[in-house]
């Protein structure tokens, strides 16, 4: 036999224990027959009847408390104003007097009442609610001279406010019964018979009621027999010797003195393993968490790195590739003006030079016009021409190689300058690639994080 098979040892109609430190409400019953237990469609709602009897008794009790409290303070207060004359208050403040007394008197016990019915009582208030009422019955009773003189006539004065007093204790003694009904902390009175047949133990059985909150009597009793019975059953697990019982078997009896059934007892070591394991797990938790948010942290740095390092990388080959296409040309066009200016000084002396020989020509041809006859001048002026013709053959030859040297320089720098701007492009295409490739990490870490938490989530659900 485990202790899970523990046999009953209470009542099957007893009330189902509740956690200690708990206000005790109306007590469950359940019950081991067929018959304790309704169905939802066989129960048939009660519906509550007014008691006659009830409401004309309470009519009738407020009518009598009223009509004795406002007989009370008459007399009191006819009484009262005689002795305050004689007492030697003035004819305008004698007839204040009783009213002063008996006020406090409503006051006091009015404001003790309302603060009882809010949940905050200050007995002070009742202690002197009743300090004023005995003053007011001391003041009655020695209004005719001294109470030893005449005992029933002093009595008489000082009867009616005993019985408004009596009243209002009543009154605030419903009131409270009332307000703890409403917030369920109705405590069972121990019956008279159980002070009498058991005058030792009982005294401690009300004191395990009072500071373990039980407010059942019923189930203070229900708790004493299952742990009688547990007890009985470790010594007959164990032959009597309840030294060979582990400390979990034994802690229903160490701490009954603090409120806690057999059950609850016996479920402590489970409850505060499984909240060991809980602190223990939260806190992994909690370390995976911060493990987890290093590494994302590290690498969204590291992407962010990389991203910057490719931007700049990009922006430089851009400004190197734009810069050397500039510089080209620019050197592309100075050589092709530096060029052209030596074809125009050449073209310029060769024109000078022709010049000259075509006035040596002239000059000749004019000698030989008077030496030789006309055709010899005529085939001096066709050389001539065809000379002319020949130089400006030259001259364009010239110009045309003067021409492609400068389209093929220019056009060797621009190459020189497109592999360059081609070689940039490409290392930012390659940077670019990087970036991606980084960026690529980063959303795979994002979505292993996603991941996680996802597992996570699971795992706390």
């Amino acid at each position: 036999m485990t202790i899970t098979d523990m046999p009953q040892t209470a009542a099957p109609d007893t009330p189902v224990s509740h956690p200690p430190g708990r206000v005790s409400g109306a007590p469950e019953k359940v019950s081991g027959t067929a018959r304790g237990v309704s169905s939802p469609d066989k129960r048939k709602t009660i519906k509550p009847t007014r008691d006659r009897l009830m409401t004309a008794l309470s009519l009738v009790a407020a009518f009598g408390g009223t009509l004795v409290g406002v007989i009370g303070f008459a007399m009191s207060y006819s009484t009262l104003a005689k002795v305050a004359l004689s007492w030697g208050f003035s004819k305008e403040l004698a007839p204040w007097f009783p009213v002063g007394v008996d006020a406090s008197i409503i006051a006091f016990l009015a404001l003790d009442l309302y603060l009882i019915r809010k949940g905050t009582p200050w007995p002070l208030l009742r202690m002197a609610a009743h300090a004023m009422t005995g003053a007011t019955i001391w003041f009655n009773a020695s209004s005719q001279g001294h109470i030893g003189t005449d005992p029933v006539q002093a009595a008489s004065h000082g009867v009616m406010p005993v019985l408004f007093v009596i009243g209002v204790e009543a009154a605030r003694r419903l009131i409270i019964q009332k307000a703890r009904l409403e917030a369920g902390t109705v405590t069972d009175r121990i019956p008279l018979h159980r002070w009498i047949l058991s005058p030792v133990a009982t005294p401690r059985f009300y004191r395990r009621m009072r500071l373990h909150n039980v407010t059942s009597y019923p189930e203070m009793i229900r708790r004493q027999q299952e742990l009688i019975g547990y007890e009985q059953w470790l010594k007959r697990k164990y032959n009597g010797d309840l030294g060979k019982a582990t400390e979990d078997e034994l802690l229903p009896m160490k701490m009954a003195a603090y409120g806690y059934t057999v059950a609850e007892a016996l479920a402590m070591p489970e409850q505060q393993e499984r909240a060991a394991e809980a602190r223990a797990e939260e806190a992994e938790r909690r370390r995976l968490d911060a493990e987890t948010r290093r590494e994302l942290a590290r690498k969204k740095a590291e992407a962010d790195r990389l991203e910057a390092e490719g931007q700049l990388e990009a922006v430089r080959a851009r400004v190197e590739g734009e810069t050397g296409q500039a510089r080209a040309h620019a050197r592309a066009q100075v050589s092709a003006a530096e060029r052209a200016a030596e074809l125009e000084e050449a073209a310029l002396e060769t024109a000078v030079i022709a010049e000259a020989r075509a006035r040596e020509a002239e000059a000749e041809r004019k000698e030989a016009q008077e030496r030789e006859a006309k055709a010899e001048a005529d085939l001096r002026a066709a050389e001539l021409e065809r000379q002319a013709a020949e130089k400006r053959r030259l001259a364009a030859e010239a110009d045309r190689v003067a021409a492609a040297e400068a389209q093929a320089i220019e056009t060797a720098e621009i190459a020189e300058a497109r592999q360059r701007a081609a070689e940039a492009d490409r290392v930012a295409a390659e940077t670019e690639r990087a970036a991606a490739e980084t960026r690529r990490r980063a959303a795979e870490a994002d979505r292993l994080a996603a991941e996680e938490n996802e597992r996570k989530a699971i795992a706390d659900a």
